[in-house]
């Protein structure tokens, strides 16, 4: 038997993949980004963060934007797994492969970008030895470490489902077992996430020196928190409908049905209603109450083209007043609309992570301070196209080797 043969024995049962040769070129591809984005890595790691856009002024810049971009576009895998497990919707057990897979791939990503992004990489171990229980930072490395590893323990059943692997009597059985502790690894999941995507939100929300991301609060929590929370849970079952889309383009193959990809977009879209409604009211209350009160103006929160007001409308007319029309309006049922909507919302999440995290520094706060522009360089992109790159390399494995969607056999017959 031909390599080519004994490859095929490891495909999921009755479906179809491209010839071996055309997926290495694909990942050979994706390999040259990767190396690209490593050798940018080991740069800063060698000569330190003075190597990037990043200065005295911008201690959060690219990375910090793509990290919390990730992170809460990620957010699908812990609220389709409370969906799915805790409110037993069964339809997306035809998905939730998927938003694991997804999830994994966000939160590793995002613990690569941090560990760039500490400077002295072989001191981030001081984060859990001498944590400071004043910041809400450390609350977001201990949740963050922790749901990494439950959707690691979620990621194992689907490696150990493989047709091969399945085929051990051990692993079988490991894969059941482990299968009937999911809801429980959900819950956790659900648990570990919801806090601390508040908690990043609620890091900015008490900078009372940074006028744009300042806010009051419930208790303890501005009301940031709860907005990091909606805005991750509004936009990550947008985010797996997305990719199952581009899978399903990119593979000529039907993973699951218009049906399924539909209820996660009406889900997203409710909780993007939902969060609509907080961040006018929010919004509301920071041009009326907050600036005022720090003796500003709206106008003030912006500068030229780069820090325009054309981010502000973006975020909260056309990324959500938009998008919400298109996910809960009969418009849903033509995939144009659905697809449109989807990616708004997403593109909402990240305008509003990069505001907070780049806009917010670079106003100035001082009398003698002025406006400054932030540039990342080329070791930031190179680092965050290598993040982008291993996604693909480990959905594409997943993919080619994992059962992930359980429809696509019978959508698919001839």
């Amino acid at each position: 038997m031909s390599f080519i043969e004994i490859e095929k024995t490891w495909y999921p049962e009755g479906v179809e993949r491209c010839s071996l040769g055309k997926f290495m070129k694909w990942l050979s591809v994706l390999g040259v980004v990767a190396l690209y984005g490593f050798f940018a890595m080991i740069v800063c790691f060698a000569y330190g963060l003075g190597v990037t856009g990043l200065d005295n002024y911008f201690g959060f810049g690219l990375w910090i934007t793509f990290d919390l971009a990730v992170i809460a576009l990620g957010a699908g895998a812990f609220f389709t797994g409370l969906l799915r497990y805790i409110i037993r919707i069964d339809e997306l057990k035809n998905i939730i492969n998927l938003t694991v897979i997804k999830g994994f791939i966000c939160y590793s990503g995002a613990m690569l970008i941090l560990s760039l992004d500490v400077g002295q990489p072989i001191r981030s171990w001081f984060g859990y030895w001498h944590p400071n229980v004043h910041s809400m930072l450390t609350e977001v490395i201990f949740c963050i470490t922790c749901y990494l590893m439950v959707l690691i323990i979620e990621y194992i059943p689907l490696i150990l489902e493989q047709k091969q692997i399945n085929k051990i009597p051990f692993l079988h059985n490991l894969a059941h077992q482990m299968h009937v502790v999911m809801p429980l690894f959900a819950g956790i999941g659900a648990f570990l996430s919801t806090f601390h995507q508040g908690s990043l939100g609620g890091m900015y929300g008490v900078m009372f020196a940074r006028p744009y991301a300042f806010r009051d609060g419930f208790f303890i929590w501005p009301w940031t928190f709860f907005l990091f929370v909606l805005s991750a849970i509004a936009s990550g079952p947008c985010m797996t409908v997305l990719i199952c889309g581009f899978m399903e383009k990119i593979t000529g193959r039907k993973l699951t049905t218009y049906r399924v990809k539909s209820l996660m977009c009406k889900i997203g879209g409710t909780m993007l209603l939902i969060y609509t409604v907080f961040k006018y009211l929010d919004t509301w209350a920071w041009i009326n109450d907050i600036l005022p009160r720090a003796g500003l103006t709206f106008d003030q929160m912006f500068y030229g083209m780069v820090y325009g007001k054309w981010l502000f409308f973006s975020e909260l007319v056309l990324c959500l007043i938009v998008p919400v029309i298109c996910l809960l309006t009969p418009l849903r049922k033509k995939p144009f609309f659905m697809y449109t909507g989807a990616i708004l919302a997403c593109a909402g999440v990240v305008i509003n992570r990069y505001v907070f995290t780049v806009q917010a520094l670079a106003q100035p706060v001082l009398p003698f301070t002025k406006w400054e522009i932030y540039t990342p360089n080329w070791a930031e992109w190179a680092t965050s196209l290598m993040v982008i790159a291993y996604g693909f390399i480990i959905m594409s494995l997943s993919y080619r080797y994992l059962p992930i969607f359980p429809q696509e056999v019978g959508l698919n017959k001839k």
